[in-house]
């Protein structure tokens, strides 16, 4: 997640031609939602969000060529809605966040599937353990912003899963209280760094 999940940058590794020019992308606080969903006794599944993070990435809109994935999340800043909830899933049953304080992802390329879609490959460092994660990317838009800042903005969505036992967070598995799989979530609006 190193500067988790700005991701359309899996928008098509194409020949980058001899004028291409890469600019840096950073992730919007403002306008970034990074969720997560997973399943709750079978019942449904519970959502939730992690409130602070950073990322960006290096993107070419001429060659489509993306580096330099980073996403940080901080574990702590967690919401689920329910404060109890948040405190367990802080613990060391889950993301153990006094010891392991903050989440990962980073990546150096993505492969398009279509000419909005794509798949980023790289790696989420969880629970002080490194292992690959597939994003499915879509880049919704690619315009200058109508207002505030200005700058030129990628509007883009990502998802991908993580199983968490992987990871070493086994708590309630077995008995399949909380569900291994977790769902992750990525809205941003990417902006180009002046």
């Amino acid at each position: 997640m190193r500067n988790v999940f700005g991701s359309a940058f899996a928008i098509g590794l194409m020949a980058a031609p001899a004028l291409a020019e890469p600019h840096r992308y950073e992730l919007d606080p403002e306008h970034t939602t990074i969720a997560f969903m997973v399943d709750h006794l079978g019942y449904a599944d519970t959502l939730g969000l992690f409130l602070e993070f950073e990322g960006g990435f290096t993107y070419d809109m001429e060659s489509r060529e993306l580096s330099d994935v980073s996403i940080t999340v901080q574990s702590a800043s967690v919401n689920s809605f329910n404060a109890a909830r948040d405190n367990h899933v802080r613990n060391k049953d889950f993301l153990n966040v006094e010891t392991f304080p903050v989440m990962t992802f980073t990546a150096t390329g993505g492969t398009p599937t279509s000419d909005t879609t794509g798949t980023v490959e790289g790696n989420l460092t969880l629970l002080g353990q490194t292992h690959p994660l597939t994003l499915e990317v879509t880049l919704n838009k690619a315009a200058n912003y109508p207002f505030g800042h200005g700058r030129f903005t990628l509007g883009i969505s990502a998802k991908g899963t993580v199983i968490r036992s992987q990871y070493g967070m086994t708590y309630a598995v077995d008995n399949g209280f909380v569900g291994d799989e977790v769902q992750l979530i990525l809205e941003t609006e990417a902006m180009r760094v002046e």
